[in-house]
């Protein structure tokens, strides 16, 4: 479907086969797509549009040994040789206590939803698309890590992402953020002790965990546009550069 107005797109790889959750906003946060797709129909979507800026939730690539080159002047045991196989941004949101995936140095080691961002990320290349910021170009695209985003909208560590409550407490960060989505608390209207007892629960209220990390992707893609003081990168631009939500990240969200 095309949009004439400009899109903000968040993809999210899914886990296990090679299809992605993506989620479109408009400039006034207006929920335009939602759904699920193989890479075909994700790159039609995403080409068809006059103009969009995506931010994806995958590494851009594989780490350069950024992290390895900082350490070669300490003397580390094997085990920590072994922690130094990451990117430079991951190392940083892990020094923050942001758990994130670490990206190994070689496409054949990482996992098969990391590969999927990798070759979306070639494709969208080819495409014409010009990573972000490129003032002169109306197709842009980003990395982005949705944990993390999560983890800055709140100012803490969210709720597990598969759970109920961590589905819940993400859908109502973004819903306060201004989204126009479904408001998580009407499923709390809709539940009654009979309702309970039975065990039906009105989950159609509420996202998906992959749809959620494209709704934040999402998110993030506008706010590098519309307020690009509102967003905090991360990394080096040779591994890759995270573009993440609010202007600043906590120094340590261990334990909150």
């Amino acid at each position: 479907m095309l949009f004439t107005d400009s899109a903000f797109i968040g993809i999210s790889p899914t886990s296990g086969h090679k299809s992605y959750a993506y989620a479109a906003l408009d400039r006034d946060l207006n929920l335009i797509a939602l759904a699920d797709g193989e890479m075909d129909s994700v790159t039609a979507f995403v080409a068809g549009q006059s103009s969009a800026t995506v931010a994806i939730n995958s590494p851009a690539g594989v780490n350069r040994g950024l992290v390895r080159d900082l350490t070669k002047s300490k003397m580390l045991t094997p085990s920590q040789i072994r922690r130094a196989d990451l990117r430079l941004a991951e190392h940083e949101l892990r020094e923050r206590g942001i758990a994130v995936t670490k990206t190994p140095a070689s496409v054949d080691l990482c996992p098969v939803w990391m590969q999927t961002g990798f070759e979306l990320f070639r494709k969208l290349a080819k495409a014409g698309f010009q990573k972000y910021p490129e003032v002169d170009s109306p197709h842009q695209v980003l990395e982005t890590n949705s944990h993390a985003c999560y983890c800055a909208l709140a100012g803490q560590v969210p709720l597990a992402r598969l759970s109920l409550e961590g589905r819940l407490q993400r859908q109502i960060i973004l819903y306060e953020k201004g989204i126009r989505i479904k408001d998580p608390m009407d499923f709390f209207e809709e539940i009654t002790r009979y309702k309970l007892f039975k065990g039906i629960l009105p989950m159609e209220l509420l996202y998906q965990p992959d749809q959620l990390d494209a709704l934040a992707a999402a998110f993030t893609a506008w706010l590098a546009v519309h307020k690009k003081e509102s967003v905090f990168t991360i990394g080096d631009a040779k591994e890759g550069i995270v573009v993440l939500p609010e202007n600043e990240l906590k120094s340590n969200l261990r334990g909150l």
